[in-house]
């Protein structure tokens, strides 16, 4: 599918922006960061964030959770444990028993490393007693085909868990902890992100030095640096339902000034009951391209920032006004986008890109 601007490496340099590497190195490089006797990394780009803090305390053991396919360059030395995402599987229990053993290992002088990023909240678990693993598995698939909102899940996540909501770091008996968090939250709240798994509880008595490190802000900045056409909106709006996004910005972008327009954030997408293959991305670029239908000079890329979409091999996709023909509506009805966009060649597919900031909407008005 030709079109008139490279929406996909504008894309890639915003994830560049806020990759787990650069921005635990970037963190790391400002000096004021104690030697750490324990790293913990975990969530979709804990494999990247701990690759730079190694490269700085190569001998410093290090655990990192990540999901499956996902930890291609680990350090030699990390312990790694692959799990589920979105859902929880045996591996993330596994996973957050191991959490829970380094937290409880770590003595009194003990200074703890915590790399979080999105993720984590299915990645790994310990399910509060009496809480069985399937019965967790069936919350969470319905919350998930509910369309709620990210902190809603997370914070319904943290009442069935023993390490999430600052749980694991009230086990914490040492000196210090310093979490450097990538945001994939709206408002960055560290109590949200990963479910609260890197957040201090409200009694702690260690040192706490906790940091948002990169976020969706810094990437959709980073897409406008890279462009080079006029930039008139950069705005993180995309926190509604596909089904009301669509016409919203369909509206808008239609009769939007020429230029490049960025929008980031995390939409929300209710499935039916047998849904098809697909995710919240290729949702919202499906519907996008319907209500751009026709269109000339307008096309729009939407993808998340972490390589995924859904659970499928995609990141999103790319639509313009050519893209649309009636048999969409069918696969908008049933959830499954994937196999009508790729038979259209508008799928983003990227693999893991190492980050996870929400995602990035770029749209490209000539």
């Amino acid at each position: 599918m030709p079109h008139d601007l490279d929406l996909l490496a504008l894309w890639q340099a915003g994830v560049d922006a806020v990759g787990g590497d650069v921005a635990v190195w970037r963190a790391i490089s400002a000096g004021d960061v104690a030697t750490p006797d324990r790293i913990i990394a975990v969530g979709k780009a804990a494999t990247a964030m701990a690759a730079a803090a190694t490269r700085k305390w190569p001998d410093v053991p290090c655990l990192i959770v990540t999901k499956y396919h996902h930890a291609a360059g680990a350090p030699a030395h990390a312990h790694v444990i692959e799990a589920a995402h979105p859902v929880p599987d045996a591996a993330s229990v596994k996973a957050g028993q191991a959490l829970m053993d380094v937290v409880d290992g770590c003595g009194s002088s003990c200074h703890l490393l915590m790399l979080v990023s999105g993720g984590a909240s299915s990645l790994a678990e310990v399910p509060t007693p009496g809480m069985s693993l399937d019965a967790l598995k069936a919350e969470t698939q319905a919350l998930l085909a509910s369309g709620a909102p990210i902190r809603e899940m997370n914070t319904h996540r943290m009442t069935r868990s023993q390490i999430k909501g600052g749980k694991l770091l009230s086990r914490f008996k040492g000196a210090s902890v310093t979490t450097f968090a990538l945001s994939d939250v709206e408002c960055d709240n560290l109590g949200t992100i990963g479910s609260g798994i890197g957040n201090a509880p409200d009694d702690f008595t260690f040192s706490f030095d906790a940091r948002i490190i990169a976020s969706n802000a810094i990437a959709r900045d980073a897409v406008a640096a890279a462009s080079p056409v006029a930039v008139r909106t950069n705005s993180e709006t995309l926190y509604a339902d596909v089904a009301e996004l669509a016409p919203q910005l369909g509206h808008m972008l239609r009769d939007a000034a020429p230029g490049l327009h960025i929008f980031g954030g995390e939409p929300v997408v209710h499935l039916p009951k047998n849904p098809g293959q697909g995710g919240r991305n290729m949702a919202l670029g499906l519907a996008l391209a319907r209500e751009i239908a026709g269109t000339e000079g307008l096309s729009i890329l939407v993808a998340g920032t972490d390589g995924t979409d859904g659970p499928t091999d995609a990141a999103g996709a790319i639509v313009d006004g050519r893209t649309w023909d009636k048999s969409g509506a069918d696969a908008l009805a049933h959830a499954d986008s994937y196999p009508w966009l790729k038979d259209r060649g508008a799928l983003v597919v990227t693999g893991p890109t190492g980050t996870n900031v929400m995602d990035l909407l770029i749209a490209h008005k000539s």
